[in-house]
């Protein structure tokens, strides 16, 4: 019984402890919170990693117009795509070539997206 009046003293907690309580004023423990989120846990950090490689790659291997046009083109900066014909507008240039700029510079990212795949496949030799 002293054991377990002292629990509290010496600083062990365990993950079935209460955490806190929900909307409704039920008891949440840490295991609870655990087990909601553990599953998609591993697709929410590889999804991060993914879109961090793609801006890092947008940054270093295209240019500032290509970076441009494929940011506004996917909405990468505010969440709004712009149509080919749009960006021309705002870039005074035929709708034609943001086309082909486009192409370039999903052809360029494509290829360091190849890249990274080879590299983690063969990393001895990458």
């Amino acid at each position: 019984m002293h054991l377990r009046a002292t629990k509290k003293y010496n600083g062990d907690v365990s993950i079935s402890d209460s955490i806190g309580c929900d909307r409704e004023g039920n008891s949440i423990t840490l295991e609870d919170k655990l087990a909601d989120d553990s599953e998609d846990l591993p697709n929410i950090v590889d999804l991060k990693i993914q879109v961090k490689f793609l801006y890092d790659r947008l940054r270093d291997s295209l240019n500032e117009r290509e970076r441009e046009i494929v940011e506004m083109r996917y909405g990468l900066k505010n969440g709004k795509e712009v149509t080919q014909r749009e960006i021309g507008e705002m870039l005074n240039i035929s709708r034609s070539y943001v086309s082909r700029i486009e192409k370039k510079a999903l052809e360029k990212l494509y290829g360091e997206f190849k890249k990274s795949e080879d590299a983690v496949k063969c990393p001895q030799y990458c």
